[in-house]
C-alpha cells in the first residue's frame, strides 16, 4: 500500500512539473495570480453535498495533497521544492476568491501546477471548489 502511495505522489509530482511548463498564468500588478475578470462572477452549479466532498477528497489526496499538502497549507512534500509555492488553501487570499475564480484556477493551472482540465471533469473541478472551502479558517 505505501509503495503504491509513494507511486502516485511520484507521478503526481512528475505531472505538476511537467504541467508547470504549459500553464496559463495571469499576474496582476502586484504580482498575484488573478483570474480573468469574466470567471469572477461565474456560479458553482454543482450541490454541495456529503458524497461531493468525499468525491473531492478522493481526488485532493490523489493529486493535490503532494503540493497542497494534507491541510491544504501548500506545504506539501513536491511543493518545498517548487520555485512557485503552492497555494494556501486556508489563507483568505484564497477564501475570499469567488467559486468561479477557483474553478477557473483549478481548470487552468499556472506554473507547476497543471491544467486540471484536461484530466478533471467539469464536476469534479466544480467538487474541488467545494472542498478548497472546508479548509477555511
Amino acid at each position: 500500500m505505501e509503495k503504491a502511495r509513494r507511486a502516485r505522489i511520484g507521478w503526481g509530482v512528475l505531472l505538476v512539473v511537467l504541467g508547470g511548463f504549459m500553464g496559463t498564468a495571469f499576474v496582476d500588478a502586484q504580482g498575484q495570480w488573478t483570474a480573468p475578470a469574466s470567471a469572477k462572477g461565474v456560479k458553482n452549479p454543482l450541490q454541495k453535498s456529503d458524497k461531493v466532498l468525499a468525491q473531492a477528497k478522493k481526488m485532493f489526496e490523489q493529486n493535490c495533497v503532494a503540493c497542497h499538502g494534507p491541510k491544504g497549507l501548500g506545504d506539501g512534500p513536491a511543493g518545498v521544492a517548487l520555485p512557485v509555492k503552492p497555494a494556501n488553501w486556508t489563507s483568505s487570499t484564497v477564501q475570499k476568491e469567488t467559486d468561479g475564480e477557483l474553478f477557473w484556477k483549478i481548470s487552468e493551472g499556472r506554473g507547476p501546477m497543471p491544467p486540471w482540465k484536461t484530466s478533471l471533469s467539469e464536476n469534479d473541478r466544480w467538487a474541488m471548489v467545494h472542498l478548497v472551502r472546508t479548509f477555511k479558517k
